[in-house]
C-alpha cells in the first residue's frame, strides 16, 4: 500500500521541482502528501514530519489523508485538482509534454503585449513553451508538421491571428484562447477563452469605492459583440446593489441617439456611465467626444472598459495585467492538458486600474477615493 501511496506523491514533488526551476523564486511551493489513517497512528510518523516541513519558508503541505486504504489515489487527487494544477497533472500520470504559444506577427505597442503575456505563459507552465510568430500569411501545414515533431498536444492561441492559425490545427490538439476581446465559443474548441474584457463584477466594486453614491449604471452596447458580457453584468449589478439600465445599438447613429438621451434624463448624484469597448457603441471619433464633453458638463462619472479613455477624461478604467493574464493562460492549459474541459468566454479578472485625478477633483468626489493606490494615473505627473 505504501508504494502505491508514494508513487504519486513523488511524481507530484518531481513535477514542482521541475516547475522551480522558472518560477519565481518567492512563490510558495505546494507538495501534496497522501497517507492513511492507519499509517498515521505510528508514534512520530506522518503527522510530525510533516509539520515540520511545512515550518519551512516558502512551502506548503497539502495534506491528503485517506480513511480507506484501499482509496483509489488519482481519484482523490483529481477531487483535490481545485488547489494547483500540479495535482491535476499527478493524478493524469505525469508530464503533459510542452505547450505552444501562437501570437501575432505584430508590430509595437502590440508586440510588447503579447511578449508580457508570454512571459506569464512561461513563468506559470510547468513544462517547456514554445512560441510561434503568425503573420498574416502564415503556412498551416508548417505549423501543423513542427507542433507534431515537438509532440505538442495543447496551444494557447492569442489574438486573432493566433486563433486563426490554431483553428487550422489538427482537432486532437487543444485550444486556449486569450488576447481577444469575445469570439464565437465555437471557434475554440475544447477549451476556455480568456477575454480582454474586464469582469463587470471589478469595474462596479471599483465604482462603489470611487462613487459611492451612485446607485444607477447606463451602458450602450452592440449584442453581437457584448451579449455575453451584459449577462454578467447584470448578475453582478444586482450583488452590488446597482440599478443596470442596458441598452442596444446596432449602429453609431441608434448608439448617439441613446447616449443624447441618457444624458438629458440622467441624474449625476446617482447616475453613472459604462463604456464597454464596443466598436460600434463607444465610437472613438464621435462617440467618445459626444459623452466626455456631456459627461463633464453635468458632473456625471464615467467609467471604461478601455484604458486610453482615461487619458481623455473618463474616471477610471480597468485593463490587463499581461504577465498575470499569461499565467492563468498556463494554468488553463495545464488543466486542459491533464484532462479538464473548461469551456466558453471567461472576462478579464487580472486587472490593473487607470485613475483620472482631473475629473475626480471635479465630480468632487470623497478624498478618500482620491487616496488609493493606482497603477496608472493621469493628468501624467
Amino acid at each position: 500500500m505504501m508504494k502505491k501511496i508514494l508513487t504519486p506523491i513523488l511524481t507530484a514533488c518531481a513535477l514542482l521541482c521541475s516547475g522551480l526551476q522558472i518560477s519565481n523564486a518567492a512563490a510558495t511551493t505546494r507538495i501534496a502528501v497522501i497517507y492513511t489513517e492507519a499509517d498515521d497512528t505510528i508514534p512520530g510518523s506522518f503527522s510530525g514530519v510533516l509539520g515540520g516541513i511545512d515550518n519551512l519558508p516558502g512551502v506548503e503541505i497539502i495534506r491528503l489523508r485517506l480513511a480507506d486504504p484501499s482509496a483509489d489515489v488519482s481519484r482523490v487527487l483529481l477531487a483535490a485538482s481545485a488547489v494547483s494544477s500540479t495535482l491535476r497533472i499527478a493524478a493524469a500520470g505525469g508530464t503533459i509534454g510542452p505547450i505552444a504559444v501562437l501570437y501575432p506577427d505584430i508590430g509595437e505597442p502590440y508586440r510588447s503585449v503579447f511578449s508580457k503575456i508570454i512571459e506569464g505563459i512561461e513563468e506559470k507552465a510547468q513544462t517547456k513553451v514554445s512560441s510561434f510568430a503568425v503573420g498574416a500569411n502564415f503556412n498551416p501545414q508548417s505549423i501543423s508538421s513542427e507542433l507534431k515533431r515537438q509532440d505538442v498536444r495543447v496551444v494557447i492561441a492569442l489574438g486573432r491571428n493566433g486563433l486563426k492559425a490554431a483553428s487550422a490545427l489538427d482537432r486532437e490538439i487543444g485550444v486556449v484562447a486569450g488576447g481577444v476581446l469575445s469570439v464565437q465559443e465555437a471557434d475554440v474548441r475544447s477549451g476556455a477563452i480568456l477575454s480582454l474584457a474586464p469582469d463587470p463584477a471589478l469595474l462596479f466594486a471599483r465604482l462603489k469605492v470611487l462613487s459611492p453614491k451612485t446607485q444607477r449604471v447606463h451602458v450602450v452596447y452592440e449584442p453581437r459583440q457584448n451579449g455575453w458580457l451584459l449577462k454578467l453584468a447584470k448578475e453582478a449589478a444586482r450583488q452590488h446593489g446597482i440599478e443596470l439600465v442596458a441598452q442596444e445599438a446596432g449602429d453609431l447613429k441608434a448608439a448617439v441617439t441613446i447616449y443624447q438621451s441618457i444624458f438629458n434624463t440622467a441624474d449625476p448624484k446617482r447616475d453613472a456611465l459604462w463604456l464597454p469597448q464596443d466598436s460600434t457603441t463607444v465610437e472613438e471619433s464621435v462617440v467618445l467626444p459626444l459623452v466626455l464633453q456631456e459627461s463633464w458638463a453635468k458632473g456625471m462619472p464615467v467609467f471604461s472598459s478601455n484604458v486610453s479613455h482615461v487619458k481623455r477624461g473618463v474616471l477610471f478604467a480597468l485593463y490587463p495585467n499581461n504577465v498575470e493574464l499569461g499565467r492563468n493562460l498556463a494554468s488553463s492549459a495545464l488543466g486542459l492538458a491533464s484532462g479538464g474541459n473548461s469551456k466558453g468566454v471567461q472576462p478579464l479578472r487580472d486587472v490593473l486600474t487607470a485613475f483620472n485625478t482631473r475629473t475626480a477633483s471635479h465630480l468632487g468626489l470623497p478624498r478618500s477615493a482620491m487616496q488609493q493606490n493606482f497603477d496608472l494615473i493621469f493628468p501624467e505627473q
